[in-house]
């Protein structure tokens, strides 16, 4: 009888990660990991930036950071060979070659390839427009529609062909013809 409870004993130790947060009583397998937990309620950030000093709190999280100054892009675009720094940035780029767009208008239907997109759309169902123009009155729902009316900016450029454009919208339908001479060449 001895034997059984001290199995038991043995497996419930075993099943139990070893290292535990005394302060909120989480457990971890490694004891690296607790270590890092415990960074959480210290607010300590031991990994620091060399290029810009931004720290961190793991050293995973200063590793995707640090895509940002080195330029590595080691996500490709398997249609137009786009390469990205992040999964993420690849993964709304490839809405653009696949026109899904899952952010709907709650109000009128209309669909948008990305949330930030759906997030201004709403603004013209509620009429609001907070950027006006001080020479000529007229209002915009983004900062930057309010700068390039006047100086004629166009800051988004095709990186197959050079072309300009004023906003993102007309880049991503110009996108769509290099896409459509493309499928026409198979």
């Amino acid at each position: 009888r001895h034997k059984c409870s001290s199995f038991l004993h043995d497996v419930n130790d075993a099943e139990r990660p070893p290292f535990a947060c005394d302060t909120c009583g989480k457990s971890f397998a490694r004891n690296d990991s607790l270590l890092d937990h415990l960074k959480t309620h210290t607010g300590e950030k031991l990994y620091s930036c060399e290029t810009c000093g931004k720290t961190f709190l793991r050293s995973g999280q200063l590793s995707r950071h640090s895509r940002i100054h080195s330029g590595e892009k080691r996500y490709s675009c398997s249609t137009c060979g786009e390469r990205f720094n992040y999964s993420s940035v690849l993964k709304r780029h490839m809405r653009m070659h696949t026109s899904e767009k899952p952010y709907s208008c709650q109000l009128c239907g209309k669909s948008f390839s990305q949330n930030g997109n759906l997030h201004f759309h709403m603004k013209t169902h509620t009429g609001e427009k907070q950027y006006s123009c001080q020479l000529c009155g007229k209002s915009f729902i983004r900062s930057h529609s309010l700068v390039m009316t006047h100086t004629g900016e166009k800051p988004y450029t095709c990186g197959r062909c050079g072309k300009t454009f004023r906003f993102n919208g007309g880049l991503s339908s110009h996108m769509k013809t290099h896409l459509n001479q493309e499928q026409q060449q198979l």
